[in-house]
């Protein structure tokens, strides 16, 4: 049956994150391993438990693995983890026995329990959901089993931020100190003054991780020499972007990561007060944050005077309503102060004058979590990594249509043809590769003959693209380029906050020519198509409008997708508009309906469905659709319950 929880180490934690390993004895050396489970006295079964995973069935999963050792009488610890980074494979569920490497398992879902469970405890490792297995020294490896390090999808990263993701409990900090967590902190407030930590920041190169990437040194500096009785520092997890994930998993994986990352920042602008705003549907993080800041404090890490330093620090929870305006420093500091989410003109910018008129610091989970390393290891160590200018890693959120979906982190500087083939296994079913949407709603559509470019914020800005946060979305052969442009223009126009008119007005203006062109004209003359095509030629000049006068980075980027697609797609919106046409067969209102007489049986039922009185015919002799009365609107195709209906 599964064992129960160890009891409270609190005073034994806070022993050991302030001594150094080489003082570490035999015995605690011992206990440590334990704690981080290097070595386990029992088996150990762990189960992916973040959003992706709980959608796909993780908690059935989960009570059929408990059933399970219950009725075996089976003694087994189960633990809750985060997302390795393969959505497209949850529930994983990974088992350690004592002596062996841990063994990953992907897809598995209640009723492939009880046979994986039946072979893993009699030493024997099924072939058809196994992922991989832990290299370690001290464990015997499972023959003819690769190793998760060997696979391409993790050989081709740079693991640092998701070291630790779907392998550790979140829920546990004693977990977190033994692999050596929280001695970052530890070391900032004993070693280093405040300006000493800003230094290490800015030499290190680090840059936000989201937005433009701004030197995150410097912006720490700005709050740091504006002199004030209370600074503060906000971690921005609101990530409201279409496809991104980012931000979720690493917060439901390692939470402890991301509070460590903002008690250092914290220190270093010399804010005693911290807020995580994160949106309110992120509720399994929230747990999991709220969970880490109380065993945190019980353990003395936050609260009053830290390990008699002097230094004092609280972290609040502020959750947001999802809004993708509020991912905006400004709208941000708005809603946190209880006010409507909407932009401010800048400067004074937040690290003069922000969150109660006091200097704030604003970065986003990615570039939080990255401190700690920075901190312990040096930051030459963090220059090592990625290219010159845009140093260390970055975490992107692959979905789509690639082969492998999910999370990864590569060093900066990596091609975009690298990750989506190299890492992300190429196109699913083998189809051709046609684009990838970069930046999220804001962001461009990069199309196949720009995939050798690298993932830094210069060389992404040449080819007219934005890094953003990390959402990418890949397109293949059957992804229509209007209607995915629509889609992104319908989000802006509904996450505008109204208060400019070129961002309220362009994107609902945008929207409409979007939605005009990808149906059918109710008039079909030539005067309609005119109509059509003088609208796509008011994009661009729309676009040039809204980036020069928006108040916010959302207006002046609303247009990104438009522009983008119209110069690397825009024979697709010519057939638009002048074929009618959709290559994709997606833009279901430009089909053209017909009935196959052969197959009508004169049922009648589409006729009586039709909203535009378009077909016609006889009870129980075929029936005829008119296509000049035709809308498009599929209903009939969707009601004939004989297949008599087909569209081109």
């Amino acid at each position: 049956m599964p064992a129960e929880r160890e009891p409270d180490i609190t005073e034994f934690l806070r022993e050991v994150v302030q001594l150094d390993p080489v003082e570490y004895s035999r015995d605690l050396k011992n206990t440590l391993e334990l704690l981080s489970r290097d070595r386990v006295t029992q088996a150990l079964i762990l189960l992916s438990s973040g959003t992706a995973a709980i959608v796909a069935g993780a908690e059935r999963t989960l009570q059929a693995v408990t059933d399970y050792l219950i009725d075996r009488n089976i003694r087994a610890e189960i633990i809750r983890t985060g997302c390795l980074g393969i959505c497209n494979l949850e529930p994983v569920l990974s088992v350690q026995l004592p002596g062996r490497s841990r063994v990953s398992f992907g897809n598995i879902t209640q009723e492939k329990v009880t046979p994986l469970l039946d072979d893993v405890f009699h030493n024997s490792i099924p072939d058809d959901s196994i992922i991989g297995q832990y290299r370690n020294p001290k464990h015997d490896a499972w023959f003819d089993v690769p190793f998760i390090e060997d696979l391409p999808f993790f050989k081709n990263q740079e693991r640092i931020v998701l070291r630790d993701n779907g392998i550790i409990d979140p829920s546990s900090i004693g977990e977190y100190i033994a692999r050596g967590g929280y001695r970052s902190f530890i070391k900032a407030i004993r070693k280093y003054t405040y300006e000493e930590i800003c230094d290490i920041v800015e030499k290190s190169g680090l840059r936000g991780r989201s937005g433009s990437g701004y030197l995150t040194g410097k912006k720490w500096k700005a709050a740091y020499h504006t002199s004030a009785d209370q600074k503060y520092l906000i971690c921005n997890a609101e990530e409201s972007d279409p496809g991104a994930f980012m931000d979720r998993t690493v917060l439901e994986g390692n939470p402890h990561l991301v509070i460590e990352g903002i008690a250092i920042a914290s220190y270093g602008i010399g804010a005693t007060k911290a807020f995580i705003y994160i949106r309110s549907e992120y509720i399994e993080a929230i747990k999991r944050l709220e969970n880490a800041i109380k065993s945190a404090q019980e353990a003395g890490i936050l609260g009053h005077n830290i390990f008699s330093s002097g230094y004092n620090l609280d972290i609040v929870i502020k959750k947001g309503p999802g809004a993708f305006v509020c991912g905006e420093e400004t709208a941000l500091i708005n809603s946190l102060e209880g006010k409507r989410g909407m932009p401010q003109t800048k400067p004074p910018y937040p690290a003069i004058q922000g969150l109660f008129k006091k200097p704030t610091v604003i970065n986003n989970v990615e570039t939080l979590s990255n401190i700690p390393f920075i901190i312990n290891k040096g930051y030459k160590w963090f220059s090592e990594t990625g290219i010159e200018g845009n140093y260390g890693s970055k975490i992107f959120s692959i979905s789509g249509k690639a082969k492998i979906t999910g999370l990864i982190e590569v060093p900066m500087g990596t091609t975009l043809r690298s990750i989506i083939f190299d890492i992300a296994g190429g196109m699913e079913n083998n189809k051709e590769f046609k684009a990838v949407q970069l930046g999220g709603p804001s962001g461009c559509i990069i199309p196949s003959g720009y995939l050798d470019t690298k993932v830094s914020f210069e060389a992404l800005t040449e080819i007219g693209a934005v890094l953003g946060s990390g959402g990418m979305i890949v397109m293949d052969e059957d992804t229509c380029i209007v209607d995915m442009v629509k889609y992104y223009m319908d989000f802006m126009q509904k996450q505008s906050c109204g208060k400019c008119i070129p961002c309220r007005e362009g994107t609902r203006r945008m929207s409409e020519i979007l939605e005009n062109i990808s149906r059918k004209p109710v008039d079909e003359n030539s005067h309609t198509t005119l109509e059509r095509f003088k609208g796509v030629m008011q994009l661009e000049s729309l676009a040039s409008v809204m980036k020069d006068t928006s108040l916010c980075g959302l207006g002046k980027t609303a247009a990104n997708p438009v522009i983008s697609s119209l110069k690397h797609f825009r024979e697709e919106y010519e057939e638009h508009i002048f074929d009618r046409y959709c290559r994709a067969n997606v833009c279901t209102e430009l089909r053209t309906y017909y009935i196959n007489v052969e197959l009508c049986t004169g049922c009648s039922m589409c006729a009586k469905k039709c909203p535009a009185d378009a077909i016609f015919g006889t009870p129980r002799h075929p029936y005829f659709i008119v296509e000049d009365k035709c809308t498009g609107c599929g209903l009939c195709f969707e009601v004939c319950k004989f297949s008599a209906i087909f569209y081109k």
